[in-house]
């Protein structure tokens, strides 16, 4: 399987280079050259285990790589996690929640992240190169990107977060990892101002090249693959419980990275009716779905700072299929967002693609309803994807919610909701006595290009 651009420069790489580059170098995202049609794939896969149906997703996608060599980074990727179904689905009244926080930071990124971590490792030591990490976080990417690559040879990490704007847990989790090559930043900003600190740094091809820059944000190929896996398993699981022939999926989206993975294997061929969008008062991409207008407003800080973006990286990708996989629409759409701040393309995809938003309100009687009524605990984000798959059941494609952080990584707001001092994880309370480093920097590219150059 070769990658390609979706700004059209360059020749196709393979897997494992793509991994390395994370961002193309004409500023673009890789996508594969092809998505394999798989429905005839879909019966024998569907009682295969967590690790085994990764694999035979994985090596469709990841062919440069020995399949024993695979397996192993799989297995050893998911045997960090809590459960034995890695990502196990629960029934809460007419939706099914799909667990995605089992693993050692407690979020979804980290089904992506330790097996990121692992294939860093791998690649890097057939190669005998060296890496600097350099990420942007609203909240979950960076601990879970940190504890996949901690004590790693050959890989230095550099996490900025928008100072005062992830919740103090999150902060916990980043800035109580002391390992020599982990530096956390407090940027004096947004998120937004992370991010393009990050898209700035690699799009200085002489910095990214001198300094060995490697990605593990969501523009990397390898996270949306791996997220693609649990969209399959949970289709399966919740097929065999019901009997129906399509599903549904809601999801809580901020940066686009997870629901694009959802339509990769909506494309692949897995029955998905609905791909449902759900946004907090961050709604540029719900109110994209719903208008056919991209259009920057100003970040709004919620109970759900994992979505409090407003350019979604992993939106791009999405684009160029909406472009015919046409990568010179495409470069004129994205110069037009860059110069004018607003994309009009029509309302696009309507045969998969819903959207909603759910505010503040309606997030916190969500987090109140679910507790009462069924004694599942939500935590804020996946309240918003719950609150707004309301509006889209239906009895004859079941509703998988993406549970996407366990619920004590937010307990405010959960006292918030319920009134009641509920959510803790044992992981999460030691936390609150350990030693935290950090440094409070300014959003300025200069800046944090100075730190990575220190740690060559």
């Amino acid at each position: 399987m070769k990658y390609i651009s979706t700004r059209g420069a360059g020749e196709p790489l393979e897997f494992t280079d793509t991994i390395l580059t994370g961002l193309a170098r004409d500023g673009g995202l890789f996508l594969p050259e092809r998505i394999p049609d798989v429905r005839s794939q879909l019966a024998a896969w569907s009682t295969l285990s967590y690790t085994e149906l990764a694999f035979e997703i994985m090596r469709l996608f990841a062919d440069d790589i020995p399949e024993a060599s695979l397996r192993e980074i799989i297995r050893k990727s998911y045997a960090t996690f809590r459960h034995a179904e890695v990502t196990p689905v629960v029934r809460a009244g007419d939706v099914f929640i799909l667990e995605l926080f089992h693993g050692p930071t407690l979020a979804f990124k980290d089904v992506a992240l330790q097996f990121l971590g692992n294939l860093f490792e791998y690649v890097l030591a057939q190669t005998h190169g060296r890496m600097n990490i350099v990420a942007a976080t609203s909240g979950d990417t960076g601990s879970a990107a940190i504890y996949g690559v901690r004590g790693r040879e050959r890989i230095n990490i550099f996490v900025m977060h928008p100072h005062g704007r992830v919740s103090p847990m999150q902060e916990k989790q980043m800035t109580t990892v002391l390992d020599a090559n982990v530096c956390n930043l407090a940027v004096d900003g947004t998120f937004d101002d992370c991010q393009n600190i990050v898209k700035d740094l690699f799009n200085d091809l002489a910095f990214r090249d001198a300094n060995h820059l490697g990605a593990v944000n969501s523009i990397n190929w390898a996270r949306v693959l791996a997220q693609i896996v649990y969209y399959f398993y949970a289709a399966f699981r919740v097929q065999q419980q019901t009997g129906a022939q399509q599903v549904r999926f809601a999801v809580p989206t901020g940066n686009f990275g997870d629901i694009f993975a959802g339509y990769v294997a909506y494309r692949m061929g897995l029955p998905i009716d609905k791909l449902v969008l759900a946004t907090n008062e961050n709604d540029i991409l719900s109110r994209y779905f719903n208008t056919g207008t991209y259009c920057l407003g100003d970040v709004a800080p919620t109970l759900s700072p994992s979505m409090d973006i407003q350019v979604a990286s992993n939106f791009e990708r999405y684009l160029y299929y909406l472009a015919g996989e046409n990568a010179e629409t495409l470069k004129q759409w994205m110069a037009t967002f860059k110069k004018t701040g607003k994309l009009v393309t029509g309302v696009a995809d309507a045969r998969c693609m819903a959207a909603g938003r759910g505010d503040t309100a309606m997030t916190l009687a969500t987090i109140r309803e679910y507790w009462e009524k069924h004694q599942v605990l939500l935590d804020p984000h996946t309240a918003v994807g719950v609150a707004v798959a309301q509006q889209f059941v239906s009895a004859a494609a079941p509703m998988i919610c993406l549970a996407t952080a366990h619920p004590a990584k937010f307990g405010a707001a959960i006292e918030q909701a319920t009134g009641k001092d509920l959510a803790h994880h044992p992981i999460l309370d030691a936390l609150n006595d350990l030693p935290t480093r950090v440094q409070v920097v300014p959003a300025d590219q200069a800046v944090v290009a100075a730190i990575v150059a220190q740690k060559k």
